[in-house]
Parts: structure tokens; sequence; C-alpha cells
């Protein structure tokens, strides 16, 4: 009987101590800086060096997913942090957000997804339940990281600038 109360115990006392679910965080980027020439250009000397910082931002995050659209812009910025975390970049369509969506919130792990001017405020704005959504990015806003935190009570959209970090 002893044994079986220490067990039981010994159970409890386990499943105290082992970790939470943590929220899952999705980090949200437009495209480093890009040439201004060509259909698909590639990034410009700055935007390469924004996509390196990227990588060092999140290199302790813990990314577990690269996601990016099949431009050589945003396959080029995501391509860093890709690699520090050991990872392939994957490939999503914007234009099929709902399902997109989906799969973020079932993702396992904290992710990074590259998008466009166009895209990525409208990708927070799908987790922001109430309050002020954000607007698109004009042309020249490179510099933004949009931050979601998903928790088991709602979502997070925090925006903030690569020189916050």
């Amino acid at each position: 009987m002893k044994n079986l109360i220490f067990l039981l115990s010994s159970l409890l006392i386990l499943g105290a101590c082992t970790a939470q679910n943590s929220p899952k965080t999705i980090y949200i980027v437009r495209h480093a800086e890009k040439q201004l020439e060509g259909q698909d250009p590639e990034l410009a000397y700055v935007g390469e060096v924004r996509a390196k910082k990227l990588a060092q931002i999140l290199e302790k995050e813990g990314i577990k997913r690269v996601l990016s659209t099949d431009y050589t812009r945003t396959r080029n910025t995501a391509q860093p942090t890709a690699a520090a975390a050991g990872l392939v970049v994957e490939y999503y369509d914007p234009k099929n957000q709902e399902a997109f969506i989906t799969d973020l919130r079932s993702s396992e792990g904290n992710v990074l997804v590259v998008g466009h001017s166009n895209t990525v405020s409208q990708l927070a704005n799908a987790f922001v339940s109430e309050g002020e959504k954000f607007a698109d990015l004009t042309d020249l806003e490179y510099d933004f990281i949009y931050i979601v935190t998903l928790e088991e009570n709602g979502a997070k959209v925090v925006r903030k600038t690569y020189k916050d970090f």
C-alpha cells in the first residue's frame, strides 16, 4: 500500500513539474529590400543584411518552420533563418489565407512567415480579435516584425521594428 501511495504521489509531482504548453509565436515579416529591376528581383545588398539580421533576431526563438511565398525576394529573406535553424524553407499560397491560418494554428513550435507589403498586415490582422487593425505596408516599409502569440485563450499581436531587438 505504501508503494502504491508513493507511486501515485510521484506521478502527481512529475505531472506538476512537466513543462506547461508554452504559447506558440508566429513571426510575420515582409521580404527585405529588393532590387528595383525585373519581375522576380533578388534582394538588394541592404536586403541581404536585413535577412541576416532577422536570422540573428530569431536564432534563440526555437523556430520550427520557415514559410515563404515562392518569390526570390521572399525565399532569400527566409533562407538565413531557415539555415540557422537547420530547416528548409516551405512555400505557401497567400491567396488561400483561411487554409494558411488553419495550418499556422496547428503547427508545432514557433514559425517565421515571410510575405509581401500587401499580405503581412492582413495575415497579422487575421489574429487580431478586437481593436485596431494594421494597414498594408507602403512600398518603402521593410522594418516591421509582427509577433503573433497564440495561447489557449486567444492571440496577441504586437508590431515591432528590427531596431527593437
